[in-house]
């Protein structure tokens, strides 16, 4: 900061702020929702600088919200992974942010072994030599099984995963994206699974019944059909109904935290002001930025997302860049969209 203090996130306020010593290890927030509170740096922030949030005083447990989550991290002997690392955990509070800030229910290992959420960071097999390729069969995958995420590492090296985002043929690929692309089975497991809205998701994604692998190997062995984009947000949500509604989750995300940011800066376009974030609950002392009014609909958030990309994208052009949201919302699309949105908001009432 330029007032020269450091920065902590606190994440029962959801609120970042300058933060300053006021003994060995108790730190005071300036900021009126803080109460006068004393607060602790987390583990992760106080030994190894990859992250900023706080843990109250009163907390027994030395990790915050977002890092007590973590399972297994990446081998810290080697230098590079700690780079690595470092971009995966602000990622992975970025994503935590804004479901706290839904008010989606964020449940952890402590407190359901079974089904809790946990994240685990790893490193492809060393191969024999530098020279040598990993056997595609022992390569870490990413992806998500009974609350645990697990998230390969070279992901968040830009390079390893451009080079990949080209093998796959995919529009956009980031480490932000995959996160939102995971949390969003474990969401389907707790908010539709046997739920009242597991049949109405049927009528719109399909039956995810259809056989998963059976589905993946067809995907990638003949790629989407030619037609993708007149149903699905993306060539990969067509793959299965659960992909479906994964690829779905996650542009919800990208709508709801984009718009905000935009929001927050005081974006108009067309002289429109841009629509607060969906948010149920909310409560403006809790903010991050700029308080906010009443939630606001789906189909405001359609309206300024579509508003929005068109800039973004016409912005990159004039850089000499790709576009920023390489995508196109049909109705099928935006049909699907309104549904989570309307689960979010039956979750979070």
């Amino acid at each position: 900061m330029v007032c020269g203090r450091a920065l902590g996130f606190l994440p029962q306020q959801l609120l970042l702020c300058a933060i300053e010593p006021h003994d060995d290890s108790r730190w005071r927030a300036h900021a009126p929702a803080a109460s006068g509170r004393s607060w602790r740096q987390c583990r992760n922030y106080r030994e190894q600088n990859v992250c900023n949030w706080m843990v109250p005083e009163d907390d027994p447990d030395p990790y915050c919200p977002a890092c007590r989550l973590n399972n297994l991290i990446p081998n810290l002997a080697d230098p590079r992974n700690r780079v690595l690392w470092a971009r995966i955990e602000q990622a992975k509070r970025r994503l935590l942010y804004t479901l706290f800030s839904l008010g989606l229910p964020v449940v952890g290992r402590n407190r359901d072994s079974q089904q809790g959420l946990a994240f685990e960071f790893l490193q492809d097999p060393v191969a024999e030599t530098e020279f040598t390729d990993v056997a595609a069969g022992h390569r870490v995958l990413t992806g998500h099984r009974s609350g645990l995420i697990t998230i390969n590492i070279a992901e968040a090296d830009p390079s390893a995963r451009e080079g990949m985002r080209e093998m796959m043929g995919e529009q956009y690929r980031t480490l932000l994206g995959h996160f939102r692309h995971e949390i969003a089975h474990h969401y389907w497991d707790s908010l539709i699974r046997d739920t009242p809205w597991h049949a109405p998701f049927r009528e719109l994604f399909g039956d995810e019944r259809a056989d998963y692998g059976q589905a993946l190997r067809r995907y990638y062995g003949n790629g989407p059909s030619p037609d993708w984009q007149q149903s699905f947000v993306s060539a990969y949500a067509s793959a299965h109904p659960w992909e479906d509604w994964a690829e779905t989750w996650a542009h919800y995300l990208h709508m709801v935290d984009t718009l905000e940011t935009a929001h927050d800066y005081g974006f108009t376009i067309g002289g429109q002001t841009l629509h607060p974030p969906v948010a149920a609950g909310a409560v403006p002392e809790q903010r991050a930025a700029a308080p906010y009014a009443a939630p606001v609909g789906i189909e405001e958030l359609l309206g300024d997302w579509a508003r929005l990309t068109l800039v973004l994208n016409s912005l990159n052009r004039s850089m000499g860049l790709s576009e920023a949201y390489p995508f196109a919302l049909t109705e099928s699309a935006s049909t699907k969209l309104r549904f989570v949105h309307r689960r979010v908001m039956a979750a979070t009432a």
